[in-house]
């Protein structure tokens, strides 16, 4: 990973500039059309600090965050992450607590988790679905306690995801549940993501807890240096291991700095940049890019995501749809490809076609793999041509590049499991 030559980097950063500006224009662009007709981007708690140690901040879903720093390219900050570890700002998600004696009915109500078999002090990735089956976004849920939440979805989706907890809220109030919701203003609460090989290791040393029992997808509260009621959950979104961390804003730079302290072990700031790429080659979907209001959990190729228990109980919104496709089937799926050294990356919305030159998909996001030296996307593609090894073309600027559909993830994921 290390031997990427210079002239290699230099078109890999050239391209990965312009998939970055492409995608924060795809997941932004409610967010900065509301931003620029009333109000400028917002500012994390961080704003100063980024500034301050190179940041290129850019406008993404109406907050001011950085997409690189001056000290590295983001092809260098990706694989730096992949290597050691680095430190992003994600402070423009949403964080919500939900309390009450009912609030593991009231938030199943709304999304396809089986919260009642998670243990307390765990979490799982879920979608919110609409009455058609579709996503209204991919969200973490931690069960905190038997009457306590902690939630985190995303920025671009924020004032659905609060009308759509709101609406749930209100429903079971209104029959005489007991529930309420808190959602966090990033003025209060920062979050900030410390991802890589070497990032626990490094957190450790500013924790009283003992991480190492700290699972993926489990949640604890500490101190971290010397702050307390901080919340760390093992989890991100690069398909490395790490972990994402609720902190006072107030704290937000002092925290920030102690993470990258030299004696604290080897991190360094990363962006938007390098964040895209890192969760492309893990496979993961950006809400707006990959899935969306018309697409389902069956066709996202997330089906994984509707517990077992849930389809059995048919009580989430679109479930009869959502059941309706596991037993019949869809038209098409979401796949990921490769594509042959000396392509055009494929960016959303290039079409795919089979040998026949007929129109059997479409890209939805896609980038130069820093760690494979090669073109990767995913996209959506007619059911019949979803099986990997599935040779097929892509349309890049009015000219055809051969690809083959490849199983997910691009490059393998190391999440911190507990020992079998």
């Amino acid at each position: 990973m290390q031997n990427l030559s210079v002239r290699c980097a230099s078109r890999l950063m050239r391209q990965r500039s312009t998939s970055v500006l492409a995608t924060t224009v795809a997941t932004g662009a409610g967010a900065r059309r509301h931003a620029s007709q009333s109000t400028a981007p917002s500012k994390t708690a961080l704003y100063e600090f980024h500034q301050k140690h190179g940041g290129k901040l850019v406008d993404f879903a109406g907050y001011w965050l950085p997409v690189q720093y001056s000290d590295q390219s983001i092809i260098k900050s990706h694989l730096y992450t992949r290597e050691h570890g680095s430190i992003f700002d994600v402070s423009h998600m949403l964080q919500t607590y939900v309390r009450g004696k009912d609030v593991i009915s009231c938030f199943e109500s709304i999304c396809t988790a089986d919260i009642k078999g998670l243990k307390n002090g765990t979490g799982t990735l879920t979608v919110f679905t609409n009455s058609a089956g579709g996503i209204l976004d991919d969200l973490i849920v931690n069960r905190v306690a038997d009457d306590l939440l902690y939630v985190v979805s995303n920025a671009s989706r924020k004032s659905v995801d609060m009308a759509n907890i709101s609406a749930a809220v209100a429903a079971f109030k209104a029959k005489g549940k007991d529930v309420s919701v808190e959602f966090l203003s990033s003025d209060d609460q920062s979050l900030l993501a410390v991802q890589g090989p070497k990032a626990v290791a490094a957190l450790q040393k500013l924790c009283t807890k003992d991480l190492s029992r700290l699972f993926f997808m489990n949640s604890t509260t500490d101190s971290i240096a010397g702050v307390d009621g901080c919340r760390i959950t093992r989890c991100g979104y690069t398909g490395e291991d790490g972990v994402e961390i609720s902190i006072p804003s107030a704290k937000a730079a002092e925290i920030a700095g102690a993470l990258l302290e030299p004696s604290t072990g080897q991190l360094k700031l990363a962006g938007l940049g390098a964040r895209d790429s890192l969760r492309l080659e893990a496979g993961l979907c950006l809400y707006g890019n990959d899935i969306d209001e018309t697409t389902s959990p069956v066709e996202a190729n997330l089906l994984w995501l509707v517990a077992k228990a849930r389809r059995v109980e048919n009580n989430f919104p679109g479930s009869n749809v959502i059941n309706a496709q596991i037993k019949n089937g869809v038209t098409r799926r979401r796949v990921g490809f490769k594509m042959e050294s000396g392509s055009a990356p494929a960016r959303q919305h290039v079409e795919i076609y089979d040998n026949e030159q007929q129109k059997v998909g479409e890209i939805t996001s896609g980038c130069p793999s820093p760690c494979l030296q090669q073109n990767v996307a995913m996209g959506y593609i007619r059911e019949e041509y979803k099986k990997p090894g599935t040779e097929i073309m892509l349309k890049v600027r009015d000219k055809h590049y051969h690809s083959v559909v490849t199983k997910m993830p691009f490059v393998a994921t190391h999440y911190y499991q507990p020992p079998k």
